[in-house]
């Protein structure tokens, strides 16, 4: 949509809805302008019956042409799309915002969902009047796109778990002096170890280990399941994401994991540019610079954190595999030499190079320079 076609439709009579969300009910704040007063209704969540009547009568209330367009918004939180998804299959032009990109007064102010709903409206009428980057409108996935990324987002939660229960383990038997592998043969080293004063260890605690190794097995079977689905998925490469995937397990150093999660949460989303691929693994610094007081405040914390975490992961696995690629001469020049917290900070920007350059690989077949590989 052009900045001129923008401005010709919100130039036109319209129905400006700001909907906030809650478990049971939703709070709709509806007007046709800034300045007339508000209509605010609350309805049972996603009564569609109730939501018409109510858009109806607004539309009468403010002698709004039954024609004219309702436009509505709200936060992106819990409930995820189904409420756009509902609202634009009653008609609405619904836009899905991201909360932390509202505007918010520096000095403490109320929170109520009147007050919530009625400032959504007001800035839904800002953002139709041309004012595109006061927030941050959620690309919303079709429900099939959507659907299909969840194999892939099971396999990081229970990948989650199994770091849980890990950690959970080690710090019982921290608290008596123990340490032991997480081997096979676990159970039956737990009954002959022996802690900090020779003794063995109390019951309790040793019941609370073998529960606790017991669920730990049950992950580590559903993990080993969904990892064998996940390279199944790959190599049969029977969707667009899919295919995308598997083009980046052809270079060394990617795994089917590492390609999945870099598909589905940053490719799929299609970035225009490197900004926006920088944008979506929140590598951006934030510097502040006010006056005579310029502070480096390190990077943000936007972005996908899963796309964060695998980017680190493989940058460290690029600098190993691929040693003759061009990102990795520079990362050797530039930080192979600056200590451990000069490393850790270099492979963060390695890390936003790298992306960058897998996301030109796919888009437009351009190998990254120097990189190999995998032999066929």
């Amino acid at each position: 949509m052009t900045d001129t076609i923008h401005r010709a439709e919100c130039s036109a009579p319209a129905l400006y809805v700001g909907v906030e969300l809650s478990a049971r009910t939703w709070l709709l704040v509806i007007g046709p302008s800034l300045e007339e007063q508000t209509l605010r209704r609350e309805v049972a969540a996603g009564d569609r019956a109730t939501i018409q009547a109510v858009v109806a009568d607004a539309k009468r209330r403010f002698r709004v042409t039954a024609a004219a367009p309702t436009r509505s918004c709200y936060e992106a939180g819990r409930d995820g799309f189904w409420p756009h998804r509902l609202l634009t299959a009653l008609g609405f032009d619904n836009v899905v915002v991201d909360s932390s990109s509202i505007e918010v007064s520096r000095r403490k102010h109320p929170k109520t969902d009147p007050i919530d709903g009625a400032k959504l409206r007001r800035m839904l009428w800002r953002w139709w009047q041309g004012e595109r980057e006061m927030w941050h409108v959620v690309q919303v996935p079709s429900r099939e796109r959507e659907d299909e990324r969840q194999a892939s987002r099971a396999l990081t939660s229970v990948q989650a778990d199994r770091t849980r229960y890990r950690n959970r383990i080690h710090g019982l038997l921290a608290l008596h002096g123990v340490r032991l592998p997480l081997t096979r043969r676990f159970p039956q080293r737990l009954e002959l170890t022996r802690d900090w004063a020779g003794e063995g260890l109390p019951g309790g605690v040793k019941a609370r280990v073998l529960q606790q190794w017991r669920l730990l097995q049950s992950v580590e079977q559903e993990r080993r399941a969904l990892q064998k689905t996940e390279r199944d998925r790959v190599k049969a490469a029977q969707t667009a994401t899919m295919a995308m995937a598997a083009k980046l397990v052809r270079l060394r150093a990617l795994r089917e994991r590492t390609a999945t999660v870099l598909s589905e949460e940053l490719l799929v989303r299609h970035p225009r540019n490197r900004r926006e691929v920088g944008g979506l693994l929140g590598f951006g610094a934030v510097p502040f610079d006010s006056g005579e007081r310029r502070v480096d405040q390190g990077i943000g914390s936007g972005g996908v954190r899963a796309l964060r975490r695998i980017a680190v992961d493989l940058a460290w696995g690029w600098v190993r595999f691929q040693p003759r690629s061009a990102l990795s001469r520079w990362y050797e020049a530039r930080w192979a030499h600056t200590g451990k917290v000069g490393r850790r900070i270099g492979i963060v920007a390695l890390a936003r190079r790298l992306v960058i350059a897998l996301w030109r690989y796919v888009r437009n077949d351009v190998l990254p320079e120097g990189a190999e590989l995998k032999a066929a």
